[in-house]
């Protein structure tokens, strides 16, 4: 089985070693996401995240342009696309070399931000479900996913989120998963245990209290808790005031070999990831 510090995944033909943790800053082309400081509309602000990004450290963007909070409504497919092109455009104009992740559920969204912005992971939240992403009873166990297909056939990194309750069905899910994905060919799988994704807030800690345990799936894991509701709710604070929550709960997940932090607060993640790594030396 392999440890944390073995992981590595391959982009644009490089291979990325994950021995210290990367940091995803996270970059939303929408109105409405539930943090109102992330939402980027304009490219003066896309071109100002994104430089603040990379400036404090981070060396993943994800971008998403379909907000998928709870109780959201997606926006149609197209305007999703038309809010990528926009975006894509600015951060490959002013970030060249920088690994870019798209947020996307839609198959057609996938294939035509790799095909024509040469994005460089796909980040799924549906657990390959589609449209039905918020459905955790939707059942997989026979057909192989669509979006794997794509993701296969488009060459690069795919992390599949989960919507599974618990460690156990979730543990039950991903070794069926990662074996169709693997069956068609696709190499880099990074798993993100989808906190906030079919889950309660006290399932979520559950899960939080075990996250070491998925390493048994040997492959690299993704952490994106970044103020989201399991913080503000447990504390009664608003989105606004979660960074200490986020921090603490970032640095437990690093304990426990998390090897990418999807985050608002780059600077505060990089700086976690910088003190948890010189303890290790």
């Amino acid at each position: 089985m392999k440890r944390p510090h073995d992981y590595t995944i391959q982009v644009r033909g490089k291979l990325v070693m994950l021995s210290q943790p990367l940091v995803m800053g996270i970059l939303n082309a929408t109105p409405d996401s539930f943090y109102a400081a992330s939402r980027m509309q304009t490219e003066d602000a896309v071109a100002r995240r994104s430089d603040e990004i990379v400036s404090q450290g981070g060396t993943m963007i994800d971008v998403g342009a379909c907000s998928t909070r709870p109780d959201s409504v997606p926006v149609d497919m197209h305007e999703e696309m038309r809010r990528l092109r926009i975006a894509l455009s600015v951060v490959r104009r002013e970030h060249p070399d920088v690994i870019v992740s798209v947020d996307t559920f839609r198959l057609e969204v996938a294939r035509m931000v790799v095909e024509d912005y040469d994005v460089d992971i796909i980040n799924d939240v549906s657990e390959g479900r589609g449209e039905k992403y918020s459905d955790i009873s939707a059942d997989n166990a026979e057909n192989i996913p669509e979006m794997f297909k794509v993701v296969a056939d488009l060459g690069v990194p795919y992390v599949l989120t989960s919507v599974q309750p618990d460690l156990r069905s979730m543990l039950l899910c991903f070794s069926r998963e990662i074996a169709q994905l693997h069956s068609l060919g696709q190499k880099d799988v990074i798993l993100d245990p989808g906190f906030g994704f079919g889950k309660t807030l006290e399932q979520n800690y559950a899960l939080m209290g075990e996250l070491e345990k998925l390493h048994v799936l040997g492959l690299p894991l993704l952490v994106g808790i970044s103020r989201k509701s399991m913080i503000y709710r447990l504390l009664g604070i608003e989105p606004s005031e979660a960074l200490n929550g986020t921090t603490v709960l970032n640095t437990l997940s690093l304990v426990k070999g998390a090897s990418i932090l999807r985050v608002h607060d780059v600077r505060a993640a990089v700086e976690a990831v910088k003190i948890i790594c010189e303890t290790k030396k």
